[in-house]
């Protein structure tokens, strides 16, 4: 009978086959909109404070309802996945974000963005989360991190190619903003090679569906040609399978969603405070709104080969290093782009962060679904990721407060403090991880909440 150490055993020993670049391909389309649309708002706000008289405060609600349907998007959504499967909430996911990018191009006020954004972040979020659980449970374990990298590396050219198209775009005239919205919209075309895309394995043999999973691996291994003997990984993983929702809360789970959650709650607050408020922050610090979507514009460049940096590290030395040592890099050039108003050090120490806090994405995206155990992956990793996006309902308030109170570099001095914490909080509390099964780093936390089965071998998650 396929077991779930059993599946884990006979994923992990795979090359990358076709299959597995088809998956990532997908992906990486859908990623290239998705981070395209999740700044599109961003790019346009100075056109509407512009055109339709929008204030700063009124970008900051917009920007928090965002937040708000990310948090609900991603919270929800992952429970969801768990229950419909991978591959299903993918397709839900990116029909919604996609549908109502499209959408958010009929506003004409701040109720209509309030709703259309709102909605938009559900879809965004949900999809996220359905993704990256997906990358984590498709792909070998010595493989998982850099094809992990990969597709953030192409998804994150669609911050630049939003931004240079949006820096092309909204200068055409008073309604030409719509169009960035429409352009945004275009991960409906990934919508046919979703259909067609496998289910994971691991979570089919989780429900039971073990000849679907058993099919879908037998099609793996005749793609791949000739394997290594089969090594059979940790025999505790079938105590997964009575997981319930409140184990999230629940011995060592419990530490590990807390802990993740403070790493996304700071790390967006940070993350975001830099990348939504960029553009609007320039123009009222009295650049113009062509110089500070310009500026933007270059600065996003890095987002690519920020990816892209995770790829020699993120399977050779784990992700809790370079996580700490990323944030803290992060930290430092935040500070120094704030405390310039150099034309040209604006665009290298903003070139700087926007590479560093891709690096520091892509690595997390990694780690945190790897973390939790098969039953509650897509879950937890929804609820600690939605969790960040709940926090930042405020993120866009407090940088407002910030700006109008003490002015434009302290609001930097702000994104850096944020930085901090996320370091100091995975030095002190986060697990090492590395080219290991997903049964074997979760296996500790199922041990904490429930004894093992009779004959099941104990063995501690990594150091």
């Amino acid at each position: 009978m396929l077991t779930p150490s059993m599946t884990a055993a006979r994923l992990d020993r795979l090359p990358i086959t076709k299959a597995h670049k088809i998956a990532l391909v997908t992906l990486s389309f859908v990623f290239l909109f998705e981070f395209g649309d999740l700044n599109t708002f961003a790019y346009v706000a100075p056109a509407l404070v512009k055109h339709l008289r929008f204030s700063v405060q009124d970008i900051a609600v917009v920007t928090s309802a965002a937040f708000l349907g990310m948090a609900v998007g991603a919270i929800f959504g992952g429970r969801v996945s768990d229950l419909i499967g991978r591959k299903r909430a993918l397709l839900y996911s990116t029909l919604m974000f996609s549908v109502f990018s499209l959408v958010n191009a009929a506003g004409v006020n701040v109720p209509t963005f309030l709703v259309f954004r709102f909605l938009t972040g559900v879809g965004l979020s949900a999809m996220v989360v359905a993704a990256t659980t997906y990358i984590s449970e498709f792909m070998p374990a010595s493989k998982r991190g850099r094809m992990q990298s990969a597709v953030m590396a192409v998804g994150l050219a669609g911050i630049p190619f939003m931004s240079f198209s949006a820096r092309g775009i909204v200068p055409l005239g008073n309604e030409a903003w719509r169009l960035v919205f429409v352009l945004g919209s275009a991960a409906l075309l990934a919508v046919p090679a979703l259909l067609v895309l496998p289910e994971s394995p691991r979570w089919l043999v989780h429900k039971g569906h073990l000849q679907a999973a058993e099919k879908i691996i037998a099609r793996l291994e005749l793609m791949a040609g000739p394997l290594a003997p089969l090594k059979e990984t940790v025999g505790t993983a079938e105590t997964q399978a009575s997981l319930g929702y409140r184990h999230l809360f629940r011995g060592r789970t419990g530490r590990t969603t807390l802990f993740l959650a403070v790493v996304w709650i700071f790390q967006t607050l940070g993350f975001y405070g830099f990348v939504a408020w960029v553009p609007t922050l320039l123009a009222q610090h009295g650049f113009s709104v062509a110089e500070s979507l310009g500026f933007s514009a270059l600065t996003t460049i890095g987002a690519v080969p920020g990816a892209l940096l995770a790829w020699p590290v993120t399977d050779r030395l784990g992700r809790k290093v370079p996580l700490v040592v990323v944030s803290l890099a992060t930290a430092a050039s935040g500070l120094a782009y704030g405390l310039t108003f150099n034309p040209i050090a604006i665009v290298a120490f903003g070139f700087c962060v926007n590479l560093l806090i891709q690096t520091f994405a892509t690595l997390l995206y990694a780690y945190s679904p790897e973390l939790f155990p098969t039953g509650l992956r897509n879950a937890g990793h929804g609820l600690v990721y939605g969790t960040g996006r709940l926090a930042n309902i405020f993120g866009p308030m407090i940088v407002a407060a910030i700006f109008a109170g003490l002015g434009y570099q302290a609001v930097f001095v702000y994104i850096a403090a944020c930085w901090l914490v996320v370091a100091l909080a995975i030095a002190f509390f986060g697990p090492r991880t590395g080219k290991q099964p997903l049964e074997a780093l979760s296996q500790e936390a199922v041990e904490t909440v429930e004894a093992p089965k009779p004959g099941a071998r104990a063995e501690s998650s990594p150091a």
